[in-house]
This record gives C-alpha cells, sequence and structure tokens, in this order.
C-alpha cells in the first residue's frame, strides 16, 4: 500500500523523468476531484497527499542510503495541487468551467516544474532535510510559490487584456 501511494499508483515507475510523469499525472487527478467536490476537495487532497506522503515515504525510505528516490512522486502530485488552487477557486468564483482556464493550468504546470527542479531558496532548504518531511516540504513550497506565480499571470493577464 505504502508503495501505491508514494508512487502514486506506479506512476513513479515511469521513466524518464519520473517527477514530471506524476506532476502530469496529477492534472487530471485534479480535475476529477475538483468535479466531484469542488477547490474545498482540492484542498482535503492536498492534505491527504502531503499526510500519507510523509507516512508512505517514510517507510519506503526506512533504512536506505536514498532517502527522495526519484520513484516517489507523491510530493509532486501534492505539490502540482497546491500550485492548481487558484485556477480552482477561480473558476468557482466565476462559476466558470475549471478547463475553460487551460492556460492557468499550464502555467501551474510549468511554473510547479521550474521550481521544483531548480530548489531556489527555500524549496532547496526543505529538499536538503532529511527524511521524509523533507521530500513532501520541498514540493509544497515549490507549489506555493508556483500559485502565487499563477495568481500573478492571472492578475496581468485580466489587468492587461481584459
Amino acid at each position: 500500500m505504502t508503495h501505491l501511494i508514494a508512487t502514486f499508483f506506479y506512476v513513479g515507475h515511469m521513466r524518464p523523468a519520473p517527477g514530471t510523469w506524476g506532476s502530469l499525472a496529477a492534472l487530471p487527478a485534479a480535475w476529477m476531484i475538483y468535479a466531484l467536490f469542488g477547490p474545498w476537495g482540492l484542498i482535503a487532497g492536498i492534505v491527504l497527499s502531503y499526510v500519507l506522503g510523509v507516512w508512505a515515504t517514510g517507510i519506503e525510505t526506512k533504512g536506505k542510503d536514498n532517502h527522495d528516490p526519484s520513484e516517489i512522486v507523491i510530493d509532486e502530485v501534492c505539490g502540482q495541487w497546491i500550485a492548481l488552487l487558484p485556477l480552482a477557486f477561480g473558476a468557482m468564483r466565476q462559476d466558470a468551467d475549471i478547463l475553460a482556464l487551460w492556460p492557468g493550468w499550464i502555467a501551474a504546470f510549468a511554473l510547479f516544474r521550474l521550481f521544483d527542479i531548480t530548489k531556489w531558496g527555500p524549496v532547496g532548504w526543505a529538499d536538503r532535510m532529511a527524511g521524509p518531511t523533507g521530500v513532501m516540504l520541498d514540493d509544497v513550497i515549490a507549489g506555493v510559490f508556483a500559485a502565487l506565480g499563477v495568481t500573478a499571470l492571472a492578475a496581468l493577464y485580466h489587468i492587461i487584456l481584459v
């Protein structure tokens, strides 16, 4: 069960770039959660993925030298869902189809991957933490930065083009 969670239903075994595959797999999962439960369901998914991610990662890496193996992608899923929060609440607020906000989906994905891969600032600090909390926390921070970027880009779009 922990391997299923940590690899997000084995998506983490896809090559190359399992983290990117995990982030991509998070997109339709987020859409499904949003369609069923709205933005608050996405928040619940984020909390659940974080808690289960810390637990599963701890078990999957116990006694191993590598505390963040590439097949563990539940952290990318959690961070990607955070990056999508502005879209979820924006769609709800405007009573819009969340898929109609497709440029935001692209921005959320691209910004999250940018912050997750480059490990700038606090993302890198969290990545250097030992244990499952560090595995999850760097992607949470990358997701927050990406969400802020998505919000800024949406504001620019509405100020300039609308």
